[in-house]
């Protein structure tokens, strides 16, 4: 199996590991075949700007690197944007994976859905 310069890269050095305090919004998601888990936090700003993204995954080179892009790729965006992310945009930033990695994009698309409903729910509370 090869990965894409872009995967290593971002693998090797993933940005927004961790995660936020308080957050606005948390998403955790797994996949039992493979065994990956990906948990991604968001903190929203009032105008529904994602101000923050952070992201705890256990698994392979492909999710940690989806999970790293997809944070990285809605940090500024409003939640309905967001919510527009497919995991082929993640794929594309990524230069590829391999078919049977295609899934760590997947989660990562799943995770921010996830995180974005507890969000909404959290406010609709208040």
């Amino acid at each position: 199996m090869e990965y894409s310069k872009k995967v290593m890269e971002t693998f090797a050095s993933p940005k927004h590991v961790g995660t936020i305090e308080n957050a606005s919004g948390v998403g955790k998601v797994g996949n039992p075949t493979c065994g990956d888990i990906m948990e991604i936090s968001l903190l929203i700003d009032d105008n529904e700007v994602i101000k923050d993204a952070k992201f705890k995954t256990f698994g392979c080179a492909a999710a940690i690197a989806s999970s790293s892009m997809a944070t990285d790729m809605i940090i500024g965006m409003t939640v309905d944007q967001a919510l527009k992310l497919k995991n082929k945009d993640v794929v594309e930033k990524l230069e590829g994976l391999p078919p049977q990695k295609i899934h760590c994009s997947v989660l990562a698309e799943e995770a921010i859905k996830l995180a974005v409903e507890d969000y909404r729910a959290k406010k609709t509370k208040k």
